[in-house]
């Protein structure tokens, strides 16, 4: 029963994560390619892109959703909430084209990355409050595997259904797929789904100041050693991923064959990789699983530096395509997974959005840093660049990962014993 029940959550946190990826990428990475129709330019594309940054602010959104409680389940409170005030943007966007108006498209996308930033906040504190220690490396390979079937959706299906249906139909279907997730959620607060006792938990109403929380969290045993290696083992591969396609086009590959391999096979194998990749964690284990999955990465982008050096042609830039995307799957597993072991049950949304945001900036600033070594050493020098620093992280892993990994055991440990003389955190939604 209890592997039912837990099976149940992850596919319902899953379809979740799905619908709350794909407004964002279809609004700022597919879209695009509709404002280059209509005349925009570039620099108005690029400064559209900035809708994204209340990612980096999630560490003040969860602000409110730690301390202002809701009443009883006030995670699933807050999520239809939000949930509730993002149905109505996808109404208000969906009304008129607004495809030819500048300015109120940037203010309804940024509105709507606002409450999607938002909403994932509660939605992943609830992940580490309902679900068992076992099962959130296998939440966070589900996670990651959402994400990348969210930039099949939202970057290629979505344009498809704009096109045939209309400006309004793909809000429409957005909608209805967060209903989809949301509806339930009352339902198993009343039937009280909760996970196992937390360790080390706090009463419940125990107040802190903001600055106590971010203390208290870099207090944890590693949690330094993990920061830094989630500051640092995503980036690199990731700024080569985000380049992958201007490059093909480069090499001389059709707009057409580009889209297929890096949008539609490298999604594909990126999500298969990432559901894996959780689940290898658990045969090869947490220190062993860090360094195998950041050798992985290293060896992928190598290999696609050595392709586009020496010239050897459209077979290996597509082997390297497959290697990079797995590998990237693995290594997005590795990390959404310990981002939900190092949120404490108490404080899992200011943890939580704390971690999140440290990510978001790494991951924002290593395109910007990879496209002026471009600029001056063309693609060949901004990967062997980009290889050196994934190297740099990959010492790093190797040097942390026994901390990192006692640390998870010692979440798990502690799990599996009872907490005696604390209230549980599955208080939320009880009496």
């Amino acid at each position: 029963m209890t592997r039912a029940r837990n099976a149940s959550l992850q596919l319902l946190f899953g379809w979740l994560n799905l619908a709350l990826a794909v407004p964002g990428i279809y609004l700022m990475f597919g879209m695009p390619l509709v404002m280059r129709q209509y005349g925009w330019s570039g620099t108005e594309i690029g400064l559209f892109q900035l809708a994204a940054l209340p990612a980096v602010f999630k560490f003040l959104l969860a602000v409110p959703v730690q301390r202002l409680r809701l009443g009883k389940g006030h995670l699933v409170h807050w999520l239809l909430l939000l949930g509730t005030a993002l149905l109505v943007l996808y109404w208000l966007i969906g009304r008129h084209n607004l495809i030819e108006q500048r300015l109120p498209l940037f203010a309804m996308t940024l509105a709507i990355s606002t409450l999607v930033t938002w909403m994932d906040i509660p939605l992943n504190a609830l992940a580490v409050q309902w679900l068992p220690r076992s099962e959130q490396l296998r939440a966070g390979s589900i996670r990651s595997a959402a994400l990348f079937l969210g930039a099949i959706v939202g970057g290629g299906a979505m344009l498809l259904v704009q096109a045939r249906l209309g400006w309004r139909a793909p809000f429409l279907i957005m909608g209805a797929a967060l209903l989809i997730g949301a509806l339930p959620l009352p339902l198993l607060l009343r039937k009280r789904t909760a996970a196992p006792v937390p360790e080390r938990a706090m009463p419940v109403g125990t107040a802190t100041s903001l600055v106590a929380d971010w203390v208290g969290f870099f207090d944890q045993p590693a949690a330094r050693q993990w920061t830094w290696l989630l500051l640092s083992a995503f980036p690199f591969i990731g700024a080569a991923w985000l380049y992958l396609k201007p490059l093909m086009l480069d090499q001389g590959l059709p707009m057409q064959q580009v889209a297929w391999l890096v949008g539609i096979l490298g999604g594909s194998v990126g999500a298969l990789a990432s559901l894996l990749g959780g689940r290898l964690i658990g045969v090869l284990g947490t220190a062993r699983a860090i360094v195998a999955y950041l050798l992985a990465a290293l060896l992928a982008l190598v290999l696609l530096t050595v392709t586009v050096w020496v010239q050897l042609g459209v077979a290996w830039l597509i082997a390297s395509t497959v290697a990079l995307a797995a590998s990237m799957g693995a290594v997005s597993a590795l990390m959404f997974g310990l981002t939900l072991f190092f949120s404490r049950r108490q404080r899992t949304a200011s943890d939580y959005g704390l971690q999140s945001s440290l990510f978001v900036i790494t991951r924002l600033a290593a395109p910007v840093a990879a496209g002026l070594l471009l600029d001056r050493l063309g693609y060949p020098g901004m990967l062997a660049c980009l290889c050196a620093g994934l190297l740099l992280a990959l010492l790093l892993a190797w040097r942390v990962r026994q901390s990192i990994a006692g640390s998870a055991e010692m979440l798990l440990a502690s799990e599996r014993q009872p907490v005696v003389g604390t209230v549980s955190i599955l208080s939320e939604g009880k009496p």
